[in-house]
């Protein structure tokens, strides 16, 4: 990402009103970035991250894994950045080729005919809470076996159990806990990790161009 001298000094705004935190460096650089996007402080005790969860994140990314999202908002949000960088293909949900299905909504039925096709992909959910159930029932059935969940979908029925589920389950993720949750902070939570995996792969990456 491009930092101007107003993103610096609003980065430094939230390092000073953060102050002492328990996040490793890579940790605190994804956390400050969801907080930029959505100046909601109370994100920093409601982001989670399951063990080695941005470095399965990022070696996912330097192996140009897919990325499944469940909506366009955050397809848009991401691809200019993947573009320039490691370049990973990218698929929505709600453009996927389904059956019509009453029982589930357009997202849940795409991210599990996608999750099916790409099953050891990166998954995105910042949206749909129905995806991100859907794709937690597929990974407790060992259906599949994402390298990376990222879970940050808004609601307030059930979408904190489907929360719950993914931090049970054993598969590197990052999400954010409780009633809040938005495609804003997916994006932001996506681009971070983006340029930590850039910065770490990078270079290697070019050479192998």
């Amino acid at each position: 990402m491009e930092w101007h001298i107003s993103d610096a000094q609003s980065l430094g705004i939230i390092d000073r009103e953060i102050g002492d935190h328990v996040f490793s460096p890579a940790e605190y650089e994804i956390v400050r970035r969801v907080i930029y996007a959505t100046a909601d402080f109370e994100y920093k005790s409601l982001i989670g991250f399951s063990e080695q969860a941005l470095q399965a994140g990022a070696a996912a990314l330097a192996a140009r894994t897919t990325i499944v999202v469940d909506v366009p908002m955050v397809q848009v949000g991401i691809a200019p950045l993947i573009q320039t960088t490691f370049a990973n293909p990218v698929y929505c949900s709600m453009e996927a080729i389904t059956r019509p299905q009453k029982e589930r909504t357009r997202a849940a039925w795409g991210i599990e005919t996608l999750a099916r096709r790409y099953p050891e992909g990166i998954f995105v959910v910042g949206q749909a809470q129905t995806a991100l159930t859907t794709l937690v029932e597929l990974i407790e059935a060992e259906e599949i076996r994402p390298a990376l969940v990222i879970g940050t979908p808004s609601g307030f029925v059930d979408v904190d159990v489907a929360k719950g589920r993914l931090n049970d389950s054993l598969v590197p993720h990052i999400r954010i806990e409780g009633r809040k949750g938005s495609a804003v902070v997916a994006v932001a939570i996506v681009n971070g990790l983006v340029d930590l995996a850039w910065q770490a792969y990078g270079q290697e990456t070019n050479t192998a161009m």
